[in-house]
């Protein structure tokens, strides 16, 4: 991995212009983040568009459990509190709140406490949906907490075939075995290890989870402090642990399986370099990911060209799709 980083030290050195410098200043981001920012959208006025969007909260999210009661009663039970909610289209389980009551707050509600939903940004949504597992299905979550994504899998699954979730941090894990039980998912057996244990074992996954550590790129908006917090080495560092996961996952997945790699971040960096990795290294194939309001994956990133496959990924973004930003991977074991 080390060695073919290398190839790519380019992205991991570069001197800001001076209009990187000026909209560094402006909305406080590092220098170095805004001149990314430059080259990754299509026009000035689009990255700055993207950065005034990170000083802006999002609405809130929730993901309807159908686990515990229907949609139609979740919608009930909190109208009648005073929330308003709105479905979204292009999400099976996804609403917006629109419009919230000063208590109780949407975790301090019955129907929260009860498992009746998840509160979960929309693009955090997708990446289950993406993987799509079957009640057949032997499914690895490799980074689990809070779990969000392992009980919306087991939501889809219906409680039934077996997720396998693992999470090294102990407090972590804690609230991951919270979420679980408040979530009445019952198919889940949760390995307080990294995925890299499963590797002295047999067994194999017919789908895999990767929703990687990375730099919250894409949440600036909820911690203003990742705007100067992530250098450039510090980039580098989440790449090369995000490499290492994916060949751990390769390893891990059988032949026609399927891994869904995904990030909280919009760095290309943390995000097609990974896939290309996959792509170019192990052997993955991307699969092109349909149905979602999404911008295509980055092939090319200042005068660095990708796979063309990684068009296949998607990208959402505040200021365009009115969520987290967020990248997700479809990518097939051959």
């Amino acid at each position: 991995m080390k060695e073919y980083i290398k190839k790519y030290d380019k992205l991991f050195s570069l001197s800001p212009s001076y209009q990187a410098v000026r909209l560094s200043n402006k909305y406080g981001f590092l220098d170095y983040m805004v001149e990314r920012y430059i080259h990754m959208f299509d026009s000035l006025e689009d990255a700055e568009s993207f950065m005034r969007s990170c000083t802006v909260p999002l609405e809130e999210s929730i993901r309807c459990n159908d686990l515990v009661t229907t949609c139609s009663t979740m919608e009930y039970r909190l109208e009648e509190k005073n929330f308003e909610l709105e479905k979204v289209q292009w999400l099976p389980h996804g609403y917006r709140v629109i419009k919230k009551p000063n208590k109780p707050s949407l975790g301090a509600t019955v129907e929260y406490l009860n498992g009746y939903y998840y509160i979960q940004g929309l693009a955090s949504m997708v990446p289950a949906y993406v993987l799509n597992p079957h009640e057949e299905d032997t499914v690895l979550d490799m980074a689990a907490a809070p779990g969000g994504k392992t009980t919306q899998l087991a939501q889809l699954m219906k409680n039934k075939g077996l997720i396998i979730a693992t999470e090294k941090s102990r407090r972590r894990a804690r609230s991951l075995i919270s979420n679980i039980n408040r979530m009445h998912a019952r198919n889940i057996i949760l390995i307080r290890s990294d995925a890299s244990t499963l590797s002295k074992t047999r067994i194999k996954f017919s789908k895999i989870l990767l929703d990687a550590p990375c730099s919250g790129e894409g949440i600036i908006f909820k911690d203003t402090e990742r705007r100067k917090k992530t250098s450039l080495s510090d980039l580098k560092n989440f790449s090369l642990t995000q490499m290492g996961l994916l060949t751990i996952g390769y390893d891990l997945l059988d032949k026609n399986g399927i891994l869904v790699y995904s990030t909280c971040s919009i760095a290309p960096e943390e995000d097609e370099l990974v896939v290309n990795y996959g792509i170019e290294e192990l052997g993955f194939r991307a699969i092109k990911i349909s149905g979602y309001p999404a911008d295509k994956g980055i092939s090319e990133f200042r005068g660095v060209k990708f796979s063309h496959d990684v068009n296949n990924c998607i990208r959402f973004y505040p200021h365009e799709h009115g969520t987290e930003g967020f990248f997700v991977c479809a990518l097939q074991k051959d």
